[in-house]
């Protein structure tokens, strides 16, 4: 009997290598009522977290989904070379207005995840910074054609972050790094996983 799989939605992130891989997919994505909002991203990892994708590249196509049954099916018949990863957003901590367009997107992971007054602390810190108009937690799954040499431990224990403002990439990268030290500060094991600066809306 085969598994039931969930559906989530959530985020999807595929490297933009310019090949013909990575232009169907955009215009898959284009063209798709699954899709909400498509963007051209730089992405930039963590020094903790690259040893875990070695593969990576600077641009990627990110995605923001509402069925992520769709998503695996795809991203699985446009397997590349380097790693994609795919966001289920399972529990949506808060989603509200804020002044500007999301502009930088962060995903952090707990390394540890079960505790659920921690989990609402978290939550509590994000409210307090105006500048961020939705986050959620929720689980990771990476595709490549190649395996990778070493299995991230943290893919169940994900924080992704949308953050909407004027100012530069640079400067927003060190807003959300404020809340990740709001959150070690109080004990929370908070790490950055990477961050993808948007630099155009394509959808």
């Amino acid at each position: 009997m085969s598994k039931l799989e969930l559906s989530y939605s959530g985020y999807v992130c595929a490297p933009y290598l310019h090949n013909h891989e990575s232009i169907e997919l955009k215009e898959n994505w284009m063209n798709s009522k699954n899709i909400e909002n498509l963007y051209f991203v730089t992405g930039t990892f963590s020094s903790d977290s690259k040893p875990y994708f070695s593969d990576s590249t600077n641009h990627y196509l990110l995605a923001k989904f509402k069925d992520s049954r769709n998503i695996s099916k795809i991203l699985s018949k446009h397997n590349q070379d380097k790693t994609s990863f795919m966001f289920n957003i399972k529990d949506e901590l808060f989603k509200r207005e804020v002044v500007g367009n999301v502009n930088f997107i962060s995903v952090y992971y707990l390394e540890y995840g079960d505790d659920v007054e921690d989990l609402q602390e978290i939550a509590n810190l994000l409210l307090k910074r105006d500048k961020i108009e939705a986050t959620g937690l929720g689980n990771m799954k990476t595709f490549c054609s190649k395996p990778s040499k070493f299995t991230f431990p943290y893919s169940e224990n994900i924080v992704v972050i949308e953050v909407a403002s004027e100012k530069s990439h640079q400067s927003v990268k060190q807003y959300c790094d404020q809340t990740k030290r709001d959150a070690n500060r109080k004990g929370m094991a908070l790490s950055n996983l990477f961050s993808l600066s948007i630099l155009e809306q394509l959808k």
